[in-house]
């Protein structure tokens, strides 16, 4: 389109990770994606012309393996793609950020709050997949599925957005587990930042009731929960994005 913010990358471990970076004031936004989601999609971009119409720094990027970043696929883990969230916070992005994050990037946008704590100044989850590998994925592993993983490492997961379907990988499984958050029995989870959750009641792929269980793990007292009765997982509709626009603008403004 024109105007389009450029692409630059960041060297992260040998991979080069694509990002947008748009100037402005504090604090800035951090846009950080979906499981095998890219920048490009309308919520990155919707939030990203916002920001410039408001004058706020803004970044978007894609993890390894994602959009128009280097990488292989089935070296991907939450802590790879965690990491590569962290490269942008530490060396793009400057001073206090709002992290938006939409489905796994809801579980990313937790991580990086709790390891630089200092750095970010609100969380905006949209439908956020925190845990999805153990709530959503391993318990639906039917006996094909487990021994394919034994065998090869893999299985092709069948998907609405991707005719193809997708690997999944035991490396990504396991690792996972080393960044759970809402585990029965877990301690609260030490965020203490504003936080805002957006969730489609009609979610085919991360139930609602994750962003109400999310919202009680929180240590944070600031948090509030918006549910959209029609709202599916994607909740790119326009009323979708206006509410997505009008919860960012509270935590920018905080």
């Amino acid at each position: 389109m024109e105007g389009e913010v450029p692409i630059h990358s960041l060297d992260r471990a040998g991979t080069a990770i694509a990002y947008r970076q748009s100037p402005g004031t504090g604090p800035g936004i951090i846009f950080l994606t979906g499981f095998r989601s890219d920048m490009g999609g309308a919520k990155a971009v919707a939030l990203e012309r916002w920001a410039q119409a408001q004058g706020r720094a803004f970044i978007r990027f894609d993890y390894h393996a994602h959009g128009a970043s280097g990488g292989d696929w089935e070296d991907g883990s939450i802590g790879r793609w965690r990491d590569d969230a962290l490269a942008v916070l530490d060396r793009v992005a400057q001073g206090p950020q709002i992290l938006v994050g939409s489905s796994m990037g809801g579980w990313i946008t937790l991580l990086l709050a709790l390891a630089r704590p200092d750095r970010v100044a609100g969380l905006l989850g949209i439908a956020p997949a925190p845990d999805f590998t153990e709530r959503m994925i391993r318990p639906r592993l039917g006996p094909a599925e487990l021994e394919a993983l034994e065998r090869h490492g893999r299985f092709i997961a069948p998907s609405a957005y991707d005719p193809a379907g997708y690997p999944i990988t035991k490396h990504l499984l396991d690792e996972a587990q080393s960044h759970l958050l809402l585990a029965k029995g877990s301690n609260p989870i030490p965020i203490r930042c504003p936080v805002r959750l957006l969730h489609g009641q009609c979610d085919p792929d991360i139930p609602w009731q994750t962003s109400l269980d999310l919202a009680a793990a929180l240590e944070s007292d600031d948090v509030r929960v918006t549910l959209v009765k029609d709202g599916d997982h994607r909740l790119s509709r326009d009323a979708d994005l206006s509410l997505m626009l009008q919860l960012a603008g509270e935590l920018a403004t905080a």
